[in-house]
Order: C-alpha cells, then structure tokens, then sequence
C-alpha cells in the first residue's frame, strides 16, 4: 500500500461497523462495533473514532464516510470533520468495497470489481448489492448491475425470503402466481397483499441486490419462510448446495444467462428453473447446488466480459457475498482458467467489517489527487 498517501479517518458502514485510520499507506483498526441499529455499537464508535485521531502521527486531511446521510457513522463522520476543519468525502457503498481489495494489494492501475452484497446505497438513490465496477485510482464508474428486483414493503422484504420469491415471479412475468403459491406458506391475505402490491407497484423499491437473489432461491426453495437474522436464508440454501456436492460429482451446467450484455446481468432464468416443479433438477440440495454453480459461471462470464471489454487483467472480489466459499471459489477459478489475476480481501473481512479501509483508501487519493469532494455524489440531492 503506498505510504505516501495522507492520513484519512474512515467511520465505516452501517453493518458490522468498524472504523479505520489510513496513515502512511497503513490501516489502524478500530474494534468491531457491531450494526449502529444499537446505541451501544453508535457509542462505541464514537469512543472509537476519537481514539484514532488522537493517537494519529499525522493530521487527519479527511473523514470518509458511506454515501447514506442518515447512517450515524455518516453524521459522526461530518461532526469531526467538521471539528477538524477538513473536508467530510462520502464514498459510495460498493466503490469501497472493490477500493479495499485495492488498498490491501498495493493496486496500482485500474481494475474490474464485481461487488456483492445484500444492500448499499447508490448514487442514483437507489438500493444497489449486484455491482460491476472499473475502479482506479482517482476514478470509478459502475459498468453494470444485476437484474433488480422489487421489495414487496421495502426493507421488510430483505426479512421474509418468500416476498423475494414473489418477487422473482414478478420479474418473470407471472405476478398472478402470487398468491396462490405461497398462501399454504404464509395466509391467503399475506400472500394476496404482496401480489397486489407486486402488480400495482405500490411499496416496491427496485433493488440489485446479489443477497435479494439468494433470498429468493431460498425462498423459491422453500427453504427460509423468514429470516431472524441477516443472511440466514443464503447460508442454508448454501449449505444445502455443499452437502449436495460432497456427495456427488460437480455437474457440468449450462446457466443459460446471456452474459453479453456488459450493462445489465439478467438471472432471471436461474429463478424460472427453480421455479418449476418439472425441471429435473431433482431434490431441493441438488437444486441449491445448480445455483449457486449456474450463477457462478454467469457472474464469472460477465466480470471477464468487462475486463476484455476495459483492457484489465485483474478483476477484485468484495462484499458479503464472497464469505459463501462456493461461490467465491467458483468465480475465482473461473476467472483464472482465463488468465486473469483475481484479487479478495485476506487480513479483513470481504463484508462490511472491512469497508472503512477502502473509504478512507478513496478519499486519500481524491485530496492526494485535489479533489477533495467525492465526483459521482454531487448531483444527488436526496435520498
């Protein structure tokens, strides 16, 4: 990592926060915080954040932050920017995520970035987690995103796996199935609100979340009903595609996704196939197991596309997504049997445990650089 990069203060993201100071090209942690729904975590950080300043061996020109205004790590991040008299950089969720895979290799030229996650704020406003990047230095832009889909009652949806089921039925065009599907599961009135809700777009924010698209296998599964915590679904639809596969051969599989179309990765066909009783995918670990591997090899096709496409050789792994081993261990196989260098976090977490580090990475380069502001948030007025 380069030391001659100035000293930047990162308050890190919502989930498993944790905060970062960026001196002489070397990140000093904070403890994990835990989420900054709790007041004890929002306290902690505090303490935290204050203890990296004063103990830093060089003045902070910076306070980095997650793009959301309304995180208390983003409104602490500008009270002490604030106090400091230097500037607040907001840093879009998924740009630092690829950003510090970067800052842990010592990356020097530009690279491709496949992001994937359950929920980040985008600078078009809305609710990113399935992100294609060229990020370099000083510069970054989104090359494109999964196939969204609607959260039937919002943030409620990311809690309850069969809305994203209905969901993926919607994006398929059969919203009418609705309710007849998942009544057994959930009620008729439940299940006939969401359909209705689905149909008349009302309270139902698009989303490219990879973790909204495992919720929805899972659900389409029937394996997760509701979730009590974060990831439950995508963990057991993973466990069930291991156990599967230690037991039998890795299947050739043919994902059937058109991977060509650099802007926007339509999975929809993965959720059609188990959507359907008639399939021969045979039981539910089978089934698991052919997506978690047709949707390695499409997301692998596309992030190779976008480095022949951008003239890179190396393509970095980040966000939650990536603690799923067969994925992270398929995509990267995959990606080099092309040839490509593929780069994942190794002394942090891939999640947002590690964020901060490529926050504080960000806006390091954009004051080394005299920009001092973040470009891609100047024409977002709200959120």
């Amino acid at each position: 990592m380069p030391g001659n990069l100035p000293t930047v203060l990162a308050c890190g993201a919502w989930l498993k926060n944790a905060a970062c100071l960026l001196s002489s090209g070397q990140p000093q942690w904070s403890a994990l915080h835990g989420d900054l729904s709790h007041p004890d975590a929002c306290r902690a950080l505090e303490v935290s954040a204050r203890a990296l300043l004063h103990h830093a061996q060089h003045p902070v020109v910076a306070v980095a932050h997650d793009l959301h205004p309304d995180f208390y790590s983003s409104r602490l991040a500008i009270e002490l920017a604030h106090a400091l008299g230097v500037p607040a950089i907001a840093v879009q969720h998924h740009h630092a995520h690829i950003a510090a895979v970067m800052a842990e290799y010592g990356v020097q030229g530009p690279v491709v970035g496949l992001a994937l996650d359950g929920v980040g704020l985008g600078t078009d406003g809305t609710a990113w987690g399935g992100e294609l990047l060229w990020v370099d230095q000083n510069n970054w832009r989104r090359l494109g995103h999964l196939w969204p889909l609607a959260l039937p009652g919002g943030d409620v949806a990311a809690r309850e796996p069969w809305r994203m089921a209905a969901a993926a039925l919607h994006a398929l065009g059969r919203t009418h199935e609705v309710g007849s599907r998942f009544a057994p599961l959930v009620g008729e009135a439940a299940a006939h609100m969401v359909q209705r809700m689905l149909e008349r777009d009302i309270n139902c924010p698009a989303t490219s979340s990879t973790g909204r698209w495992f919720d929805a296998a899972a659900g389409a599964l029937g394996l997760s009903v509701r979730q009590a915590h974060e990831a439950e679904a995508a963990i057991a639809l993973e466990q069930q595609a291991q156990a599967w596969l230690l037991q039998n051969a890795t299947p050739t599989v043919v994902h059937g996704v058109n991977t060509q179309a650099m802007e926007q990765l339509d999975i929809r066909p993965l959720l059609a196939q188990l959507l359907e009783t008639s399939t021969g995918l045979g039981d539910v670990p089978a089934a698991a197991a052919w997506f978690h591997l047709a949707l390695a090899d499409a997301l692998a096709d596309w992030a190779a596309l976008a480095a022949e496409q951008m003239g890179v050789r190396t393509v970095c792994l980040g966000g939650g997504c990536f603690l799923n081993k067969l994925l992270a261990s398929r995509i990267t196989s995959s990606l080099q049997q092309r040839g490509l260098s593929v780069l994942m976090p190794k002394a942090q977490s891939c999640g947002d445990a590690g964020l901060a580090l490529g926050q504080a990475w960000v806006a390091a380069h954009q004051v080394a650089a005299g920009h001092p502001t973040y470009p891609e948030t100047e024409s977002l007025s709200c959120v």
